[in-house]
């Protein structure tokens, strides 16, 4: 295959793994503290046969990069919902250990525990599940975390966060692993009872992205039909002249 294939191809394959990126961004729209997803792209450049005066150009994607950015926070009514103003995560307890989240959609399981939709138990500031008493009429959750009742403070949730954010690892249900990374306290961060944090994906921007893509990919496949066509056209000459 010839050179102007191979570029042709690097750049369709890079193209295609963002496509799946767009795709799930579009997919998670709606999924509450989901946060958007873009592919990080540079140039690779390959030496020929002829040394370092003949390089070739490729298309490499070296990085999923987050958009960090907070999203829109969405009035719920429902008392064990719970946002995060400003940059911190929930702790949650998983079988795999301790994992992070922003989103608060909490409930309580059949032992009074706060757990989220998925039923993983929500920690609180001395890594204990945070359970509420059977008889409580009323939760209260007070900005700095505490969580109260009529008869007084139960407990505070752990609100936690991180060095470099990017270097967490998204997990299934909303989650984050963040390795051997320091766990630093969330001190600039609040919580507002009764409110979820939306997606900070923007569906028309993603529309707009997939279409991009689509003519991007459209136009490198124009390339390599190209390219095809003008190996033909030389194969026949050579035939005809042999």
């Amino acid at each position: 295959m010839e050179t102007t294939s191979y570029i042709a191809l690097s750049r369709q394959g890079a193209l295609r793994r963002e496509m799946d990126l767009v795709a799930n961004n579009l997919a998670n729209v709606n999924t509450p503290a989901f946060r958007g997803e873009s592919m990080m792209f540079v140039e690779h450049l390959a030496e020929t046969q002829r040394g370092e005066n003949g390089k070739l150009s490729f298309v490499e994607d070296i990085a999923v990069v987050q958009d960090l950015s907070e999203g829109p926070m969405e009035q719920t009514g429902n008392a064990l919902d719970a946002a995060i103003d400003g940059e911190g995560y929930f702790v949650v307890e998983t079988d795999d250990g301790p994992r992070y989240t922003r989103n608060g959609s909490f409930k309580l399981s059949q032992d009074n525990e706060l757990v989220t939709d998925a039923g993983y138990r929500v920690l609180d500031q001395n890594g204990n599940p945070i359970a509420i008493p059977d008889n409580a009429v009323s939760i209260e959750i007070s900005e700095d975390g505490a969580i109260s009742t009529e008869n007084g403070q139960v407990a505070t949730f752990d609100l936690v966060t991180f060095g470099n954010e990017q270097a967490l690892r998204k997990q299934a249900d909303g989650l984050f692993d963040a390795g051997d990374m320091p766990v630093l306290p969330a001190d600039g961060a609040g919580v507002k009872q009764g409110m979820l944090e939306g997606s900070n994906v923007k569906g028309v921007v993603e529309m707009t992205r997939m279409m991009e893509l689509v003519r991007s990919y459209q136009g490198a496949q124009k390339m390599v039909d190209g390219d095809h066509e003008r190996q033909l056209r030389a194969i026949r000459t050579l035939v005809e002249s042999a």
